[in-house]
């Protein structure tokens, strides 16, 4: 079973979905805190579930309040980057360029690649 968990974390950090904080927070998993990285990536899909919802709401009413949908996506960048999901990072940092332009079309795009990688799949429907 370990064997099989250590070749799944090497082929996420070897597609670029994880990257050098994730090794960080291995690191600071001890025998006081043995559960550490667990305990942090599910509080991290918590809140990416949150997050992604409140994303997909905030699309659905077809009105775009970039300011909310950037300070959404600011929240959801600054936790993937704590927990090393560098592809999400990467799309978050996309999104919210469209967001600081205007852009809607470049939004919707951006959030479908985004629920892709990180969220529940009934939120990966929106390809306006």
């Amino acid at each position: 079973m370990q064997r099989q968990v250590a070749l799944i974390k090497q082929s996420l950090f070897d597609q670029g979905y994880l990257d050098e904080q994730f090794m960080e927070l291995e690191e600071l998993q001890d025998d006081v805190n043995p559960n550490f990285v667990e305990e942090v990536a599910t509080l991290y899909f918590k809140d990416s579930a949150r997050l992604i919802n409140s994303i997909d709401q905030a699309l659905e009413r077809g009105s775009f309040d970039f300011n909310r949908l950037d300070n959404y996506m600011h929240q959801f960048k600054g936790s993937s980057s704590s927990i090393g999901a560098s592809k999400v990072k990467t799309e978050c940092t996309m999104f919210r360029e469209y967001c600081r332009v205007g852009n809607a079309e470049g939004c919707l795009m951006t959030f479908q690649q985004l629920a892709r990688q990180a969220g529940p799949k009934e939120t990966a429907r929106r390809s306006k």
